[in-house]
């Protein structure tokens, strides 16, 4: 028995989700320390960070819209929406839960009232079921 028990414990220490929420709940960083050595290759490979996104959707308060999964291989925490015409930061808040996560909101065609996608990752903070229909309220400000 005592040999299942510390079985379990091993399987669960390897399993993503319980490593990626103990590091949310304990504040640590993915990115391993490098050394001087390391460092140098890696610099000219890296890509530049985009710069955040500073301009405001036309709107105050909040917009409430229905939120399926999006494309799961595009990574990122964003919500392809038709409730902005450019690409803008916001706060997405599951009234429901009341979960919430800055995202990169991304234009899309059709009508304002019209749903929405979110991003895997985006799912995933907002502490939301893949498979199901989420309704979110977007705050611009």
């Amino acid at each position: 028995m005592k040999y299942v028990l510390v079985f379990l414990c091993v399987l669960l220490a390897g399993c993503e989700t319980v490593r990626t929420t103990t590091d949310r709940v304990f504040g640590r960083s993915e990115a391993a320390p490098e050394t001087e050595a390391n460092a140098e290759p890696e610099a000219a490979e890296a890509a530049p960070e985009t710069e955040p996104v500073t301009t405001r959707p036309n709107w105050v308060g909040a917009k409430s819209t229905t939120a399926v999964l999006g494309d799961p291989s595009t990574p990122g925490r964003w919500m392809q929406t038709s409730l902005v015409d450019t690409e803008v930061t916001a706060r997405v808040v599951v009234p429901r839960t009341g979960a919430q996560a800055y995202i990169t909101l991304i234009p899309s065609r059709g009508p304002e009232g019209g749903g929405s996608q979110l991003s895997l990752d985006a799912m995933r903070t907002l502490l939301v079921p893949l498979d199901a229909l989420v309704e979110v309220d977007v705050y611009a400000n």
